[in-house]
């Protein structure tokens, strides 16, 4: 390893204008890494989280609720391109609902909210550098989201990928914004200080923050949670749901038994040898859905007594420096993510709550789901499932990007009586289509259509 690469990287961050509390931070974890630190979590090291309350069997005064969610802001992570499903521009512009947005039920599920509860609910995105310019002017067709004191948006830092052979950072002529990366969403924290909206928001007399992803349509606005979060006194709280055969993968909640310490486990922590231990839904019953609640208090106080610079565990990331082209030079990207300060605050809780809390978009299946008649959207814009969401796999190779999706799904097909949708092969979908049951597409002699009116059932196509 290259002697000199940490101080490459601390001077290409400083003179590019990233703060300096975020050049510790990535100090901290190229440390880490130079130390050989993997933050792989064995699975010798944890036990498996125990019962936790739920949201259905809370019994929370419904003025405790009001009072605690008047003193809310909800802040979402907006840093996503989509690159996965072929988007250039943030995830959360890809229309969803007919015409609407990510970003126009979000912010009609806030304006809702307000109008319910009398809150003055702020809504606060994370952008990346990437996201920032198109998403403010997304919002800006909602001009009575704004809240006097509190800014809509601050900016994800960034930092240098480095090459993978001598951690240092990585040039790349052809495209220079690609030698930089999000550092994850655990940035969160050093992002909030180092922008100011911390401060920002405790002097306009906000105390808690909800958290989450701004592809999650689940996570709206909730009196309940803000008053159960409250009455507990904790410094932070994660809501986690029970596992699925199809949650095998993915983060989820731990103890780590030399300190008792609540743990997020990523799938990127997790080592070879454990994979199936920590895919046993049946040991480890609950996933991190990546909706926190935090004390905005709690927090700044932490990172006063830190320097800025939280103890989160390194999740090292190894890529291509394009990520598009498998044979560009390799690179490792230092990420950390922000459910895990779970093991930072003395006291934290966890809360279980439904699926319907927890409704991501990471694939063109899910987005299939989302767009279909399984959801119906109630007068506080929250999207209720009027059936068992069906699993769905479109053939990747004609449909895993928006643009190729929407060439053949621009009618999306009833799902209510679908149990689940598989389809192989290259289909364009008709007007009036409706799936039944366990529905099989098989790949016809080339590209085919399933006519206007048709139904799509375990033995095919029926007219």
């Amino acid at each position: 390893m290259s002697a000199d690469g940490l101080a490459l990287a601390q001077q290409k961050m400083r003179d590019a204008g990233v703060p300096g509390t975020a050049v510790d931070v990535f100090t901290r974890f190229y440390g880490l890494l130079e130390s050989g630190t993997t933050g792989l979590i064995p699975e010798a090291d944890v036990a498996p989280l125990g019962d936790v309350p739920h949201l259905d069997r809370l019994d929370v005064d419904a003025a405790a609720g009001a009072e605690a969610l008047a003193v809310t802001v909800v802040l979402k992570l907006n840093g996503g391109l989509g690159t996965s499903m072929g988007m250039d521009r943030a995830k959360s512009l890809l229309p969803v609902r007919g015409d609407r947005t990510f970003l126009d039920v979000i912010a009609e599920q806030v304006l809702a909210a307000r109008a319910a509860t009398g809150a003055r609910l702020p809504l606060v995105l994370m952008n990346s550098f990437r996201t920032r310019d198109d998403s403010l002017a997304a919002l800006a067709a909602h001009p009575e989201l704004a809240v006097d004191g509190v800014p809509l948006d601050f900016l994800q830092n960034r930092e240098p990928k480095l090459r993978a052979d001598d951690l240092t950072p990585v040039s790349w002529p052809a495209d220079p914004s690609l030698e930089w990366c999000p550092p994850g969403h655990g940035d969160l924290y050093t992002a909030l200080r180092a922008s100011g909206v911390l401060d920002a928001l405790l002097e306009a007399g906000f105390r808690y923050a909800a958290v989450s992803n701004s592809d999650n349509l689940g996570a709206t606005p909730d009196a309940r949670i803000a008053g159960w979060f409250a009455s507990t006194g904790a410094p932070f709280a994660a809501e986690v749901a029970r596992r699925t055969p199809a949650d095998r993968k993915g983060g989820h909640l731990v103890v780590r038994k030399a300190d008792g310490r609540l743990v997020l486990r990523e799938s990127a922590q997790t080592p070879k040898e454990d994979a199936e231990a920590a895919g046993d839904i049946s040991t480890h019953r609950y996933f991190n859905t990546n909706n926190l609640w935090l004390d905005l208090r709690a927090l700044a106080a932490e990172l006063d007594r830190t320097g800025g610079v939280l103890d989160l565990p390194l999740i090292r990331n190894e890529k291509t420096v394009d990520p598009t082209d498998r044979t560009s030079t390799k690179v490792v990207q230092i990420e950390s993510a922000m459910g895990a300060a779970i093991e930072v605050f003395d006291g934290a809780a966890v809360l279980e709550v439904g699926r319907e809390r927890f409704l991501p978009v990471k694939t063109t299946n899910d987005l299939l789901v989302l767009r279909s008649d399984v959801y119906d959207v109630d007068d506080a814009h929250r999207l209720v499932a009027q059936v068992d969401a069906p699993f769905v796999e479109l053939d990747p190779e004609h449909y895993a990007t928006v643009a190729a999706f929407d060439r053949r799904v621009a009618h999306v097909p009833s799902l209510r009586a679908a149990t689940s949708l598989r389809v192989r092969g290259d289909w364009t979908f008709a007007p009036d289509v409706r799936v039944v049951g366990d529905a099989v597409l098989e790949a016809a002699d080339g590209a085919a259509t399933v006519p206007a009116g048709a139904t799509v059932g375990p033995e095919g196509v029926t007219v």
